[in-house]
């Protein structure tokens, strides 16, 4: 059980680039009612350094920190919780906004309960406030590394108003217990973007912690319903990162099947899809995301 009441929160997020983004949020970090938290945004080495622009508007408890490399997701939060003093960390999108009560509801559930690790927000989106875009995850399927959003697009009619134990917890907005990353370690970043925080939660819940989806929190994500795997990077990084994560998690049968399975159903349908929408560009980085996975051994930094 916790023995402070109110411990120390840090709040991470990235900025790349999005200086008017990062501080749509931390505008709204002025509404909330919990005080006893610090904000690091960690620069991942944008065109133009944001610190003069950030720190000019005051935003409570806010420190920029400039890193000379992208780091990605990965990485770049890595670096913000070494550099956070917190007993817990609030790793949180700079493409979201924060309703006042958060933090409170978000910390609540660590007291009811020592094994819980992780607690997550229900996460709507901004454009379509009534809509979610995350109430928990179910468990992937790991024949076919498939992922199953509970709640996903769903309008929100308090459906999933009731807490719960998660199989993964989302890294749009995840609150960390200290004692967690001195357990488990952090982000694995040869991932670098995408599937991170999947395989991050596989050892978090493999070490006896819960992952909490916290319904009564509620986060708004900027990220536009509308938008798909479209972006050849983001192609890349999908396919690269979900063949990886198989092949840490898997067992030697499901990681047979899944290979099966990818090799004559995933790819035709991807190369097929691509070259009906003349995506030459997206259909290029699909394969090359795949065959990253021939080269590359699939251990490395935690």
């Amino acid at each position: 059980m916790l023995k402070d009441p109110k411990p120390l929160i840090s709040i991470i997020t990235l900025n790349y680039n999005q200086e008017k983004v990062t501080c749509e949020f931390l505008e709204s970090t002025r509404l909330l009612t919990y005080s006893n938290f610090e904000v690091l945004v960690c620069d991942m080495a944008s065109g133009i350094n944001p610190s003069q622009q950030i720190e000019a508007r005051h935003y409570p408890n806010t420190t920029v920190y400039v890193n000379q490399k992208n780091l990605g997701f990965a990485g770049g939060n890595n670096w913000g919780m070494q550099l956070a003093k917190g007993d817990f960390y609030f790793i949180v999108n700079n493409d979201t906004e924060v309703t006042p009560d958060l933090l409170d509801k978000l910390l609540q559930p660590f007291f009811d309960d020592p094994t819980i690790g992780v607690t997550c927000p229900k996460i709507r989106y901004f454009q379509d406030p009534e809509v979610i875009q995350y109430a928990g995850f179910n468990k992937m399927n790991l024949y076919t590394g498939r992922v199953d959003g509970i709640g996903y697009k769903e309008k929100d009619h308090g459906q999933y108003d009731k807490p719960g134990a998660s199989y993964a917890a989302h890294g749009c907005a995840m609150m960390v217990k200290r004692e967690v990353v001195q357990r488990t370690g952090m982000f694995p970043e040869k991932f670098f973007l995408y599937y991170e925080e999947w395989d991050w939660s596989a050892r978090i819940i493999k070490a006896g912690y819960k992952i909490w989806y916290t319904a009564d929190a509620l986060i708004y994500h900027k990220e536009s319903m509308s938008v798909g795997k479209e972006n050849p990077m983001k192609v890349y990084y999908h396919t690269r990162n979900r063949i990886l994560y198989m092949r840490r998690n898997s067992s030697f049968g499901q990681l047979l099947v899944f290979t099966i399975f990818f090799i004559f159903f995933t790819t035709p349908k991807a190369i097929i899809t691509y070259l009906a929408k003349r995506q030459f560009s997206q259909m290029k980085f699909f394969l090359k995301g795949a065959i990253w996975n021939i080269y590359s051994s699939s251990y490395s930094v935690i």
